[in-house]
């Protein structure tokens, strides 16, 4: 019963008058994993923002990094969204959140540019006509992906790389692809690795699909042993681990689903739009926007 009520005030925020959420000038503000920006700064964000009458900003990064910055008091945010559980511990391990509830699910791909020289090869092996990693191991090829110590999708990146290992039976795939750990030749921003990719200064990089479909990329799609996105696979993902050095402390890190949680911060200025706004990307509207921009339905309890 708790639960019906507190989704019915939320969704009545959400639709409420000019009069009820425009007594004084507010601005939500929204920290989210970096691979969010085009659902967010394009549709959720603004659509809600002309439904409720407030304002919206949001900040885009990796989650692991802004998870520290919200917990350090060098952030300031109403809601926080994650991809992974992991940065959301950070906050409540920090006392900033409680219950995090999941909002959409994803899977990894393989992202390539429509203006490399290798998108041929690409598009052949997503029609399933060569092997994708044999192409990615071709010399020249310019591969991108994120930083493991700050960045989920880095970390998943390489945990999809060694589940290929095994899949394929080809022991050196990951080195042979990725080289080392945080390879500086292909780390870079979240925010600005699709960026490259649609510009063609990096020929393929790895990707969520829901990032890549929001910007209409061509990708590979990976089987559902190695993508991290069937929970009936989890077994098999927990296979794989990595060492990374995560904010000074070196860690072994494992596989975690790939789905999008959000959490209100209890620091919030505006915890009564921060409600809204999730109850607002929980209901039908704001699910058939998330599809839209290329989001699987969410699976999984809040953690």
């Amino acid at each position: 019963m708790r639960g019906r009520i507190f989704r019915f005030v939320a969704l009545a925020l959400v639709f409420a008058s000019p009069r009820t959420l425009s007594a004084a000038p507010r601005t939500l503000r929204v920290a989210y994993a970096g691979s969010m920006g085009a659902v967010m700064d394009r549709a959720l964000g603004p659509q809600f923002a002309r439904s409720a009458h407030v304002g919206y900003q949001g900040i885009g990064a990796g989650a692991y990094g802004l998870a520290h910055l919200i917990a350090s008091g060098r952030l300031q945010a109403d809601l926080f969204i994650s991809i992974t559980p992991g940065p959301i511990r950070i906050l409540q391990r920090a006392g900033l959140a409680s219950q995090a509830l999941p909002i959409a699910r994803t899977r990894m791909v393989i992202a390539y540019s429509p203006k490399s020289r290798f998108a041929a090869q690409l598009a052949a092996a997503a029609r399933g006509g060569t092997a994708w990693w044999r192409v990615l191991e071709t010399p020249g090829l310019r591969f991108g992906r994120t930083d493991p110590a700050t960045d989920p999708q880095g970390q998943s990146i390489l945990f999809t790389m060694q589940l290929a290992a095994r899949y394929y039976h080809q022991p050196d795939l990951a080195k042979r692809i990725l080289g080392s750990t945080r390879n500086p030749a292909q780390i870079f921003t979240e925010a600005s690795l699709l960026s490259r990719l649609e510009s063609g200064e990096l020929d393929a990089s790895s990707g969520y699909e829901s990032a890549v479909r929001s910007l209409h990329l061509p990708f590979v799609a990976l089987p559902p042993q190695i993508d991290l996105g069937e929970p009936a696979y989890a077994h098999r993902y927990a296979r794989a681990t990595i060492h990374v050095e995560l904010h000074g402390k070196a860690e072994t890190v494992h596989p975690q689903p790939l789905v999008f949680y959000a959490a209100i911060l209890k620091n919030a200025a505006d915890p009564i739009a921060a409600r809204a706004f999730l109850a607002f990307v929980r209901s039908p509207r704001g699910q058939a926007i998330l599809r839209s921009f290329g989001y699987r339905r969410p699976l999984g309890p809040p953690i």
